[in-house]
């Protein structure tokens, strides 16, 4: 039997990210940890730098063609970021 206050575990741990102020850093992280599943595991394991602030990701990428290949695919990598995220995350990539 649930009282009238309970929350889901879910629902707990939203508003402790909520009250502490570190949902965004929580969602930033998240993004990078998933960074593979997004763009695939070739390209992640060339990617040797990945970090957001700002609304802004920075890549350091090792191999040319693959810099090229996702400066070309900017737009793309950017909504699914945000689509995986479900809000705006990310509005830039910068390649470093």
């Amino acid at each position: 039997m649930r009282k009238t206050n309970d929350k889901s575990l879910k629902e707990a741990i939203e508003q402790m990210l909520n009250v502490y102020k570190i949902k965004r850093k929580f969602e930033e992280t998240s993004i990078v940890a998933v960074w593979p599943e997004l763009v695939g595991k070739s390209v992640a394991n060339r990617t040797k730098e990945l970090y957001i602030s700002n609304k802004k990701l920075f890549l350091r990428i090792e191999s040319s063609v693959i810099k090229n290949e996702l400066m070309m695919m900017r737009s793309q990598i950017i909504g699914k970021i945000n689509d995986k995220a479900k809000e705006i995350l990310v509005d830039e990539i910068i390649f470093l």
